[in-house]
């Protein structure tokens, strides 16, 4: 009995104790994660500013903030708003730390911005690169179908119709090689370059295509990786078809891999994407990785001396299009492209040619039928299915079954409809959390291009 109540009035003494804890304080933001912030806004006011200005137009900063810069990961969100940041002439910098230096995101003519590693004292000048686009512009002309139809659904597309809190800024639709509609939001236009993200990754596969056709690659030929090439590492038997359909079977510690210390830490390519271990029998599994796409274009850095990305733009007349690398020079061809919707139609009139641009076979015969077959494992789960290096649209409905698509963070979308000759760009900064239709979007287009009005 004594020792019953004993317990009772040790328990009933501690409970007002328990009751009264005061919660936690918030630990103020590592300085890995505070270099990252840096890195992340460095960079982007950086491209953002430059290539802009290389396009003839002007982005100013309160505008990169509001788009740019809002509605990004929400760890780096809160320290992006309140880091200071300085455009240079040659890039732009990020005070974040008391000691270490700022961040840096040097500038290269014609080749875009690079962010340098966390640490280095001062900007050092970039690589430039030599531009020759064909300036020939992509072609209007009078829309086939339901014109106050598009028109309502373009205006919608600016609105939030397709999905709440999304953040439409260009709209271009193409029928038969001609541009037909487009529209932008205020303080965007037919000039402004934005980032493609993943959409980059469609880009990559087009870059192998022009080099299959050269003979410079083989798709099924294992990727000429100089770290794998060791007897006994088993990766050495992943091939460039593995790595375009997402199927290498290297390992993905996060939804796409997430690269951050590459993408705004400073690390390099080279560094980073090769190291990853093998966890699954190459082919077997599909494991949507940006690692997969930046080895699939590392493996043909040696042909860029007389091949590069740019050249092959150019070629295409999307001369407002940049591949971005980082410092010591490798294309980051998985995310960092900055171009205009224009320019992506031309990309994307390119597949509805079969590889064909002016009369000249840029990818080889196929290739638009090999990117769109889905030869290799499927993701598991979401309503579009996968080739090398483009989204299937071929289980929405409304939508004929050889439809394509570059689809990127934050809202971009390339949607390419070979057999109806359209293609249907769509820029954004939506915010994360807010998703735009796409499925939709396009199925009601194709609808209205059905029509007459």
């Amino acid at each position: 009995m004594r020792i019953a109540l004993s317990l009772f009035l040790l328990l009933g003494a501690a409970q007002p104790v328990l009751a009264q804890t005061v919660p936690a304080v918030p630990r103020p933001p590592s300085a890995e994660v505070r270099a990252m912030a840096a890195g992340y806004k460095a960079l982007t006011v950086c491209s953002a500013v430059h290539n802009a200005r290389e396009a003839g137009v002007t982005r100013s900063l309160e505008s990169i903030e509001a788009h740019e810069l809002t509605g990004i990961y929400p760890e780096l969100e809160p320290l992006v708003r309140t880091l200071p940041v300085e455009v240079t002439a040659g890039g732009a910098q990020v005070s974040w730390d008391e000691v270490m230096p700022p961040r840096f995101a040097v500038h290269s003519a014609g080749a875009g911005c690079a962010i340098l590693p966390v640490g280095t004292p001062e900007p050092r000048a970039g690589r430039p690169v030599l531009r020759r686009p064909d300036t020939t512009a992509m072609p209007t002309s009078e829309l086939r179908g339901d014109r106050p139809a598009i028109d309502r659904l373009l205006g919608e597309a600016i609105g939030e119709t397709y999905g709440p809190g999304s953040n439409t800024t260009a709209v271009v639709i193409v029928q038969g090689g001609r541009i037909v509609a487009e529209t932008y939001a205020d303080g965007f236009g037919p000039d402004v370059p934005q980032r493609t993200w993943s959409v980059a990754k469609s880009l990559a596969a087009t870059v192998v295509g022009a080099a299959v056709l050269r003979g410079d690659a083989d798709v099924n030929a294992p990727a000429d990786i100089t770290n794998w090439q060791v007897a006994g590492d088993p990766r050495a038997a992943i091939t460039l078809d593995h790595l375009l359909r997402m199927a290498s079977g290297l390992t993905s510690d996060t939804a796409g891999n997430r690269t951050d210390a590459l993408y705004f830490g400073g690390v390099t390519v080279a560094e980073q994407a090769p190291a990853w271990p093998l966890i699954a029998r190459p082919g077997s599994r599909f494991r949507y990785a940006n690692n997969d796409t930046l080895l699939a274009t590392l493996s043909l850095a040696p042909t860029y001396d007389r091949h590069s990305p740019h050249a092959l733009f150019d070629q295409l007349g999307m001369g407002h299009t940049t591949a971005e690398t980082d410092w010591r020079g490798h294309y980051i061809l998985s995310s960092q492209v900055w171009t205009t919707a224009r320019d992506l139609a031309r990309f994307g009139q390119l597949y509805v040619n079969d590889g064909v641009w002016n009369g000249r076979r840029i990818l080889p015969e196929g290739w638009l039928a090999y990117v769109s077959r889905a030869s290799g494992p499927q993701p598991l789960n979401g309503a579009f299915g996968y080739g090398a290096g483009f989204w299937l649209l071929n289980r929405s409905e409304g939508v004929p079954g050889d439809t394509i698509g570059a689809f990127g963070n934050r809202g971009q979308y390339v949607i390419i409809v070979p057999s109806r000759r359209i293609v249907i760009v769509r820029r954004a900064e939506d915010p994360a959390g807010s998703p735009f239709d796409i499925a939709a979007f396009t199925r009601d287009v194709l609808a209205a291009l059905d029509r007459d009005a």
